[in-house]
């Protein structure tokens, strides 16, 4: 009771009260990027009159050079005009459908092919400038975007793609920061809990022994002090909740066993329990209480995939420098979809379920033992969960 009152209160503590702040926060974001996109896009509106303006000018230039005579003295101002234009494509065509090129890359300059591309691009981008003096066509100008304003086409991507990593990186630390707080909060929680179960536990102790000394049945009295060690086991187990438990040399086989023997005893017997394995004895390193824990905890889901009736059965293969304990049940399965979400905190496909106890043992294998947990099979015939630890020698 105390423990479920306590993670209600962390599970509540986390869930967001103020979903108006969320809500104007999304809405500010997309108004800033909103006027980012609008401005850029103003900007290379008037980036391209701007072109537009600057071509005109280089049309009529061309149309004046085209219809003065060699006598005449133009100035210097059409040279300028012609020589300061260096970034915008152009492809002119004359009025005798002779073509003339600028700004290409000196390899394409004779590349009918290419200048044939360009042109079906450049009507595309930009309508074509007629060339005209008194009424007659002279030529026809065709051009294409500068360098400058091609590359601004993108400026609004990678400026929404800047803020997207931005965005990414601070949720990625907020939700960092959270677990670890959470993390924090869990450990405190479960190490008080372990002290307050600790208070009871002594008392129970001291009346077991008393007992001991009245006319009463013994297989009371011993009854009564297995379920003493059971609540020192689960002491134990929380109070190391958030430290490095203490890893020692321990028989695989034998501890398995002691796990074992402990949930038969303790379960339906409507529940088959079977236990194999290949080898006597094998050596790893290993917290027992913790490991108990996980093997109980997955035990307990296959029981209650199975509604109370079925089988559960228990495997240690030896597998090169690695021992693989498989524990299989006939229950309904699980979702292939949901394969690595079964071990997310919080997640659980049961009614009255928390969803901590499979992220607790994907802790206790992968965090404290180096190990590996994983659904290795799972459907209408059952699920098959794999444990993978590291053996000694």
């Amino acid at each position: 009771m105390v423990l479920s009152l306590i993670l209600e209160y962390t599970w509540m503590n986390f869930i967001p009260k103020n979903k108006i702040s969320n809500i104007f926060l999304l809405i500010g974001s997309f108004v800033v990027v909103s006027l980012i996109l609008w401005n850029t896009n103003s900007f290379f509106k008037q980036f391209k009159e701007e072109e537009r303006l600057k071509m005109e000018i280089w049309a009529t230039a061309q149309s004046e050079f085209l219809q003065s005579s060699e006598t005449v003295d133009l100035g210097s101002l059409h040279l300028k005009v012609f020589q300061n234009n260096t970034s915008t494509p152009m492809i002119l065509i004359n009025k005798d459908k002779s073509i003339r090129v600028n700004n290409f890359p000196p390899s394409k300059v004779d590349d009918s092919l290419y200048i044939q591309r360009q042109l079906n691009k450049f009507k595309n981008e930009n309508t074509p400038i007629s060339i005209d003096q008194q009424g007659e066509h002279l030529a026809t100008l065709y051009y294409g975007n500068s360098e400058v304003l091609n590359k601004l086409k993108f400026y609004p991507i990678a400026l929404l793609l800047i803020i997207f990593l931005f965005a990414a990186v601070i949720y990625f630390l907020f939700k960092t920061n959270k677990a670890a707080e959470q993390n924090k909060l869990w450990a405190g929680m479960a190490k008080e809990t372990a002290h307050q179960i600790g208070t009871p536990l002594s008392s129970l102790l001291g009346w077991n022994e008393l007992l001991k000394t009245e006319d009463i049945n013994p297989s009371i009295t011993k009854e009564i002090d297995k379920d003493i060690d059971r609540l020192q086991t689960i002491t134990e187990r929380f109070s190391q909740i958030g430290s490095l438990p203490k890893l020692v040399e321990s028989d695989i086989v034998k501890e398995t066993k002691d796990a074992y023997d402990y949930l038969k005893r303790r379960s339906s017997k409507l529940i088959h329990f079977s236990l194999q394995t290949k080898v006597e004895k094998l050596p790893v390193m290993l917290n027992s209480s913790l490991y108990n824990w996980t093997i109980e905890n997955l035990v307990k889901n296959g029981i209650d995939a199975m509604r109370g009736k079925g089988s559960i059965a228990i495997e240690i293969v030896p597998e090169g420098k690695f021992v693989n304990i498989l524990i299989a049940d006939t229950g309904h399965g699980i979702s292939k979809s949901n394969y690595n979400s079964i071990f997310t905190p919080g997640f659980t496909s049961k009614k009255r379920g928390w969803g901590l106890g499979l992220s607790l043992v994907k802790r206790i294998v992968e965090e404290y033992h180096d190990g590996k947990i994983k659904v290795l099979s799972s459907g209408k015939e059952g699920t098959i969960m794999q444990i993978s630890l590291k053996v000694l020698h």
